[in-house]
C-alpha cells in the first residue's frame, strides 16, 4: 500500500511526538524537559489538526502552551532544585517505573493493535465521512458539551471554583512575620505623625 503525504505527516508528528515525550523525562535539566514538552504539546496539537479537531488543537496551544508551560517555566526558573539529590532514588524506583511503563505499552498494544478489541472502529475509520467546507468543529463539540453531558461540565466547574477558593484562601492567610501595608492606615497619616520640627542652636563648624 503506498504512503500518502497524510500518513507521512502523521507518522512525522507522531515520532516528534514519542521522541519529545522521552526527552521530558529523561532530560537532566528542568527547563529542558519543560521545552521538551512544549514541543510534545505543539506536535499533538498538529496531529488534532489532522484529525479535523482545530479547537482542540488551538486550546492545547494557547492553554497549555501559551499559560501553563510558561507558569512551569517561571517556577522551575525561579526555584532552586538541586537536581543531584532528586535523582539520588531514581535507581530504587527503576524497576517499579519499568514495570508500570511495560504495562502500558502492553494496553495500548492491545487497544490498537491488530489482535486488540475493535475499540477504535475500524470500519468507521476505513470509511471516515468527509465534512464540508462549512462544518464547525467548534460548534459540534459545544453541542455535545452543553445538551449530552452539561451535568458533567458544571460538576467539573464547580470542582474548578472550589480550588480556585482554596488556593486563595491559602495564599492570603496571615504572616506574622511578613512586613506588609495597609492602604487604609496610610491614608489616615496626618503631617504631624510624619514630620517633626526641632529648633536647635546652630553649630559652627571649626
Amino acid at each position: 500500500m503506498m504512503m500518502t503525504i497524510t500518513d507521512f505527516l502523521f507518522f512525522a508528528f507522531a515520532g516528534v511526538t514519542v521522541a519529545a515525550a522521552l526527552g521530558v523525562v529523561t532530560s537532566k535539566n528542568p527547563v529542558h524537559s519543560a521545552l521538551f514538552l512544549v514541543l510534545t504539546f505543539f506536535s499533538c496539537s498538529a496531529i488534532w489538526l489532522m484529525l479535523e479537531a482545530e479547537f482542540l488543537a488551538i486550546t492545547l496551544v494557547l492553554v497549555y502552551v501559551g499559560a501553563v508551560m510558561v507558569l512551569f517555566l517561571f517556577v522551575v526558573m525561579m526555584l532552586d532544585i538541586n537536581v543531584a539529590k532528586m535523582r539520588e532514588g531514581f535507581v530504587s524506583y527503576l524497576p517499579i517505573g519499568g514495570l508500570f511503563a511495560f504495562l502500558m505499552l502492553a494496553i495500548m498494544v492491545y487497544v490498537v493493535g491488530p489482535v486488540g478489541p475493535d475499540v477504535m472502529g475500524t470500519a468507521a475509520l476505513d470509511n471516515a465521512v468527509v465534512h464540508g467546507p462549512d462544518y464547525s468543529n467548534t460548534e459540534e463539540l459545544g453541542e455535545i458539551l452543553y445538551t449530552d453531558y452539561v451535568l458533567a461540565f458544571e460538576i467539573a466547574a464547580f470542582i474548578l471554583l472550589v480550588a480556585i477558593i482554596a488556593a486563595i484562601s491559602l495564599t492570603l492567610r496571615r504572616r506574622p512575620k511578613t512586613k506588609y501595608q495597609t492602604p487604609g492606615n496610610q491614608i489616615k497619616v496626618k503631617r504631624d505623625d510624619r514630620l517633626k520640627i526641632i529648633d536647635s542652636d546652630a553649630e559652627v563648624l571649626k
